[in-house]
C-alpha cells in the first residue's frame, strides 16, 4: 500500500505524486514495485536489499541517489518472539524522497498523525530522516515498557511456582532484547555517519540532532539496563532450580535408606540359617518391632540433618 504525504504545515494526504512529497509504501505489490522502478526510477538493487529481514542499517550514495537503510521495532504476533525490529528503506535524491517497508508497524503512521497534529514543518530530506529516525528511538522506548511489564508479570507467576512456560517467557524476551541492542547500535552507528556528510553537516538542525541522540542513547542505556535485569534474573532461577533438584535427590536418597533398614532386617532373618529366633513365639514381633525402630531412629537423624 502506498501513499503521498506533502510537505506542508505537518504532513498533507495528496493523490498522486507531487515534487518532494513523500511516498510511503508499505508491504509493497507487484503494481506498486513497477510504479517505483519505472515511474520514480528508483534502483532495483536498494529495493532487494530492504526486502532481506536481517540487513543491517547504513547509509550509501550511489548514482545521485541517497539510500538509508534503518531498523525500527515492531511488534510480532509471534508470541514466542513478541517484539523484533524490521529494516525500513529510504531512498531520495532531487525531489523524489521514497520509504519502503515489509510489514505494517505502528511506527510511521504514529509519525504521521504526531506531524500532523503538531503542524511539523519538514525543510528537507535529511531532516524527515532524523525525525523518522526520532520516533522510531521514542517506539523503542514504548516496546521497552511493555518487555518490563511481561517481565514483571513472569516474575510474579515464577515466585508462586517455578513453570517451564514462564521461563519460556523470559526466554523470549531476552531474545526481543538482543535484536533491540543490536539494531539500536546499529542506529546509532548510521546517526553518526549521516551527522558527518561533509556537504550536508551545516544544514541540519542541531536541536533535532541532540533530541535524536538523546533518545537513542536512552532506549540503549533502558535495553542494557533491562536485559542485564534478566540475566541475573535467569541466572537466580536457574539456581533455584538447581537447588530444587537436590533438595528432591536429597529427600529421596532419605527415603530410600529409611526402607532398606527394614528389608535389611526382614532379609537377615528370613535367611534358611540358625539365628535363635527360629523358636522364638516372639521372633517375628520382635524383628517387626527392630524394623519399626530403626526406621524411626533413620528419620530423626535425617530430620536433624534437615533431609526432610
Amino acid at each position: 500500500m502506498k501513499s503521498f504525504w506533502k510537505r506542508d504545515l505537518g504532513l498533507v494526504p495528496s493523490e498522486e505524486w507531487e515534487p518532494y512529497c513523500w511516498v510511503d509504501v508499505e508491504i509493497p505489490t507487484e503494481e506498486e514495485r513497477k510504479y517505483l522502478f519505472d515511474e520514480l526510477g528508483v534502483p532495483e538493487a536498494f529495493f532487494n536489499d530492504i526486502e532481506d529481514v536481517d540487513e543491517r542499517p547504513r547509509i550509501e550514495f550511489e548514482d545521485e541517489w541517497f539510500f538509508i537503510l534503518l531498523r525500527m521495532p515492531y511488534k510480532n504476533v509471534d508470541v514466542s518472539l513478541p517484539f523484533t525490529t524490521i529494516p525500513v528503506g529510504i531512498i531520495f535524491k532531487d525531489d523524489i524522497f521514497v520509504s519502503i517497508s515489509f510489514y505494517r508497524t505502528e511506527v510511521i503512521p504514529d509519525f504521521i498523525q504526531f506531524t500532523i497534529r503538531k503542524g511539523i514543518v519538514i525543510k528537507d530530506h535529511f531532516d524527515l530522516v532524523l525525525r523518522l529516525m526520532l520516533s522510531s528511538s521514542v517506539w523503542f522506548l514504548k516496546y521497552l515498557k511493555q518487555i518490563n511489564l511481561d517481565i514483571r508479570l513472569a516474575e510474579d507467576q515464577l515466585e508462586k511456582s517455578i513453570k517451564n512456560e514462564d521461563l519460556q517467557t523470559l526466554l523470549s524476551i531476552e531474545k526481543c532484547l538482543v535484536y533491540f541492542t543490536t539494531s539500536l547500535k546499529g542506529n546509532d552507528i548510521l546517526l553518526h555517519r549521516i551527522k558527518n556528510l561533509r556537504n550536508y553537516k551545516d544544514t541540519y538542525n542541531p536541536d533535532l540532532i541532540e533530541d535524536v541522540e538523546i533518545e537513542l542513547r536512552q532506549a540503549q542505556e533502558t535495553t542494557s539496563v533491562h536485559s542485564d535485569i534478566l540475566s541475573g534474573m535467569m541466572d537466580a532461577y536457574a539456581s533455584v532450580i538447581s537447588n530444587n533438584l537436590n533438595n528432591v535427590m536429597r529427600q529421596l536418597t532419605s527415603i530410600s535408606i529409611i526402607l532398606m533398614i527394614p528389608t535389611l532386617i526382614a532379609s537377615i532373618y528370613g535367611m534358611n540359617v540358625p539365628n535363635g529366633l527360629e523358636n522364638n513365639p516372639w521372633g517375628f514381633g520382635l524383628v517387626v518391632l527392630a524394623s519399626f525402630l530403626f526406621s524411626i531412629l533413620g528419620i530423626v537423624l535425617f530430620r536433624r540433618k534437615k533431609w526432610f
